[in-house]
């Protein structure tokens, strides 16, 4: 027969994979959101905008998503206004890209690259979020894309542009593939890191 491990082991593992995915959900959500904001801040800067326009578009580009979610899930109020941490991420970001643009835009790929890890980064947040509120999984795949996209549709109403995801982008889409598949392994009993991981890489690579 095989040996089972002593109930406290298990206990202990279970924590330690609890907080290593806690761990790894906080770095996510300050890469994330660091990258959102830049590129609104970028397109604040395209627009001709002030510093505080520039402020304005990256801090709504970086947490809108993230409010629209919680206000959607009931969770009042939402995180985004109880931890100032996130508007300080995107405020820190709206002054380099203020400061430093011509700098960041002759690398303009490296930042498309960071925002489409924001993408897959958000959508497994956003997931995860209403995975942890018990949702069903329709509206966990839904949060997972409005995580993902509501802030770069507020950024293209704020700027007087038709959202880009309603027009040419496949944000929405790779962030609806992505949600499902994190749907989709919570059927497998994998753990909660597994899962985030496997999410953001599908979603990435879309």
């Amino acid at each position: 027969m095989p040996a089972t491990q002593p109930p406290f082991v298990v206990s202990s593992l279970r924590i330690n994979q609890q907080r290593n995915a806690l761990l790894m959900l906080l770095y996510m959500v300050i890469f994330g959101t660091f990258a959102f904001a830049v590129s609104g801040a970028f397109r604040a800067v395209r627009y001709e905008l002030d510093l505080f326009g520039v402020i304005a578009l990256a801090v709504a580009t970086g947490v809108g998503g993230g409010i629209v979610r919680d206000v959607l899930l009931g969770v009042a109020p939402p995180l985004a206004l109880v931890d100032q941490s996130y508007v300080l991420i995107c405020v820190c970001a709206a002054l380099v890209v203020f400061y430093a643009a011509p700098r960041i835009a002759s690398r303009w790929d490296t930042v498309l690259a960071a925002d489409a890890v924001g993408l897959a980064v958000f959508t497994a947040i956003g997931a995860a979020k209403a995975e942890s509120l018990e949702a069903v999984p329709l509206t966990v795949v839904l949060m997972g894309v409005i995580t993902a996209c509501g802030g770069g549709i507020i950024r293209d109403i704020l700027v007087r542009e038709i959202p880009a995801v309603l027009t040419h982008d496949f944000y929405a889409t790779a962030a609806l593939v992505g949600a499902s598949v994190y749907v989709g392994l919570g059927s497998l009993d994998c753990s909660q890191a597994v899962r985030l991981s496997i999410t953001m890489v599908v979603t990435l690579l879309l």
